[in-house]
């Protein structure tokens, strides 16, 4: 006999007898796979598993296995499942880049939890995006939601060395551009990046993804480090499984979990972990959909002066596998607490508070995770600058080399300050066809400006303010030069870029209006980013226009255009803001 207290939305559709008539309707077609009109009407929740993996979505495709073992949980908890696609996010392979899809994704999963008979929600997750439109989604719809993470890939290997995805392609083009190998290494190097199924094994985007999805509380403790082929990875969905069930029963929402509490501790531990500059839009765009307010400056304010403390690449030496094994996202969590740096006392997907997840959690291995007060760095967290180029840019430090400091943030009497000749681009094609352009004259004094690379200009902004220097350089041993955009760049990378520049050029933010050949003065110590010229000089600028930007392509490339707002806000679909809680008013009937 059912214990549940109260009535759950999919009965509307499958045990309404004011709506007799309806019921039938949607009972008889749900019946022509097997499901039987008993087990529909029998008053269990309906757990819907939202499956992101396909065929188009290498990184997430684990979750064609994984939804079997949720599955198997859900019914032996006394649920009810129905497994659904999601729009797939890849984002290696999607152009003009996979940052157009979040918002659309995000719309496609309120609409089927809002307009099917769904009573709580697994979150299949992995690659950079899939995590947060899910998130998104979860927080308007605020019906139960777990995050299941797919995983990252095992430990990657090549001639003896640790190969981590991503992070060997940015590695790898460099060793190519300085004639160190040729075509086929590179091909090898990156095969031996990607040794199993499962998203990136480096703290890149999903990784920092699936962490924060953590940390947030919105997935149960130690989900997101397990590598995708381990056994402990099946054994977490079942777990998932069975939990959500409980929390169909309990009506254990995502509002109640995601405060700003919540959002800041993920700041904090995005900083820990050297997490990638991307979680800075996505963490904006999920707290404004849940309805919390996350200001520019919490980034310096909360993120700043947390150390460092996962060695891991591309801010350190290891990998997702040795992550896991020593503790992985709890761990790091752990030492956090004990120093009094997270708001644990909140409530999490478990039941419990974050604090008692952290029991007990403490690392066992130090070359991975590092004690709080012997950090691998300190001040790991995003550095916030403004001036007359952009409103709001952050600064990656904690992949700041000790070669990039000595020569750009170390001359005497102007620690932190640097002057650079500036070098534009319009897009990645325009730097791709003239990095190596002779007359451009680029030296160790100069740094590479890329603009048309966010939200609108791309549009939904490209992984390409990560720019290399030009081969000449490389071959003389210059890996690194200041690069500056209004796009983003890989979470493997390890450029110390100042990037997701708001407003952008496209919309005539002051990036629109340098030229090449313009000083650019970068102040670390006043969080100040500013290219000197003349009020009079600008003033004229300006009058000439912004440059151009592409035209869309297809129908969703011009909604998107005119919906989205901009990185510092979190890139969001703006008119979608003002829906919140909607899961809680059902859908009108469909005869």
């Amino acid at each position: 006999m059912s214990t549940q207290q109260r009535r759950y939305r999919s009965q509307d559709w499958f045990d309404n007898p004011d709506h007799i008539d309806m019921t039938a309707l949607y009972l008889e077609r749900f019946m022509n796979y097997g499901i039987t009109p008993e087990e529909l009407r029998s008053g269990r929740p309906i757990i819907g598993i939202a499956q992101s993996g396909s065929d188009l979505s290498p990184c997430n495709r684990i979750h064609l296995e994984l939804a079997k073992r949720v599955r198997d949980g859900i019914r032996d908890a006394g649920g009810i499942a129905m497994e659904f696609p999601l729009h797939p996010i890849f984002e290696n392979c999607r152009r003009p880049t996979a940052a157009i899809d979040r918002n659309l994704a995000y719309m496609g999963l309120v609409e089927i939890l809002h307009g099917y008979p769904i009573d709580a929600v697994v979150l299949t997750t992995g690659c950079d995006k899939t995590t947060p439109s899910q998130l998104m989604a979860a927080a308007t719809i605020d019906i139960p939601a777990i995050v299941l993470s797919g995983g990252p890939m095992l430990d990657g290997w090549l001639d003896g060395e640790l190969v981590g995805s991503g992070s060997a392609i940015w590695k790898g083009r460099k060793q190519l551009a300085a004639g160190k190998i040729d075509n086929e290494k590179f091909l090898e190097i990156a095969a031996a990046s990607a040794p199993s199924a499962g998203h990136c094994n480096t703290m890149g985007t999903a990784s920092t993804m699936n962490a924060i999805a953590e940390a947030l509380g919105m997935s149960l403790t130690g989900c997101s480090a397990i590598p995708a082929p381990y056994r402990e990875r099946g054994q977490m969905a079942y777990e998932t499984g069975k939990r959500i069930v409980e929390m169909a029963k309990q009506d254990l929402r995502p509002s109640q979990i995601l405060n700003r509490d919540a959002f800041l501790d993920a700041i904090v531990v995005n900083a820990a972990i050297g997490g990638s500059t991307n979680a800075q839009q996505h963490i904006v765009a999920m707290a404004r959909h849940a309805g919390v307010e996350l200001k520019s400056s919490d980034w310096m304010e909360y993120g700043h002066k947390v150390p460092l403390l996962l060695n891991m690449q591309p801010s350190g030496k290891f990998l997702g596998e040795r992550f896991h094994r020593a503790g992985g996202v709890p761990a790091v969590m752990w030492e956090l607490e004990q120093q009094g740096k997270l708001r644990s006392n909140r409530l999490t997907v478990t039941g419990s508070t974050m604090k008692d997840n952290l029991v007990g959690r403490e690392t066992n291995d130090r070359e991975v995770i590092y004690p709080f007060n012997a950090p691998l760095k300190e001040d790991a967290g995003f550095f916030v600058l403004k001036g007359n180029l952009f409103d709001f840019a952050i600064m990656k430090t904690s992949v700041i080399s000790p070669e990039f400091r000595e020569r750009y943030l170390s001359k005497p009497g102007q620690e932190n300050v640097f002057e650079s000749r500036a070098i534009v681009f319009d897009g990645s094609g325009d730097y791709h066809d003239r990095i190596n352009d002779p007359a451009l004259n680029i030296d160790e004094n100069c740094i590479l400006v890329i603009r048309g690379a966010g939200p609108i200009g791309w549009p939904g902004s490209a992984e390409v303010v990560n720019m290399q220097p030009p081969d000449a350089l490389i071959k003389r041993g210059v890996n690194w030069l200041p690069t500056l955009g209004d796009g983003r760049q890989s979470g493997t990378s390890d450029s110390p870029s100042i990037l997701n520049a708001s407003p952008e050029s496209a919309v005539g933010g002051g990036l629109a209006y340098i030229r090449t050949g313009d000083t650019v003065r970068v102040d670390l110590n006043e969080g100040s980013c500013n290219m000197l010229i003349s009020d009079e000089e600008l003033a004229k600028r300006k009058a000439e226009g912004i440059p151009p930007v592409p035209a869309s392509q297809t129908p969703w490339q011009e909604l998107y255009r005119s919906t989205v707002g901009q990185m510092e806000t979190g890139a969001c679909m703006e008119l979608a803001l003002e829906y919140r809680n909607v899961g809680q008013t059902l859908a009108r009937h469909n005869h």
